[in-house]
């Protein structure tokens, strides 16, 4: 492949949506707002400081807003919801769901399929897995 020389806005889109967390971010602000602990809960695995990090870089490319209510004497809530832009990405939600149905098996164990609890031990002829909810 050729090294980019000028602005290319694939390139830049690859750049910008391969940081980690950025997607699953994303995708669980698809559902509608969430505040952090929320959101964190929902995207799973990603400590507090590399969520801040990605929603204040999501908040500057405009693709997330952040809302803070006051919670009448209590810490201040912050609220995450997707701009527009933001919710345009649906459509790029949608095709790795396509491609991942079309491309990728559920991962097989020498003792079975597995799951999002772990590995199933099969009692008889080994069955693929469920999919997981999307």
């Amino acid at each position: 492949m050729s090294e980019h020389t000028g602005f290319c806005p694939v390139y830049r889109a690859i750049g910008v949506l391969q940081e980690k967390w950025v997607l699953h971010i994303v995708r669980a602000l698809l559902d509608g707002e969430k505040g952090f602990n929320e959101l964190a809960r929902a995207v799973g695995g990603c400590n507090s400081a590399t969520l801040t990090q990605r929603l204040e870089h999501l908040e500057q490319l405009e693709l997330i807003n952040k809302r803070t209510e006051d919670s009448h004497g209590k810490l201040a809530r912050s609220v995450y919801t997707l701009t527009p832009a933001g919710r345009e990405l649906q459509s790029v939600i949608d095709a790795i769901d396509g491609w991942a149905k079309t491309h990728l098996n559920a991962p097989v164990t020498p003792t079975g399929p597995v799951t999002p609890t772990g590995p199933v031990t099969p009692t008889g002829p080994v069955t693929p897995a469920e999919p997981t909810p999307c």
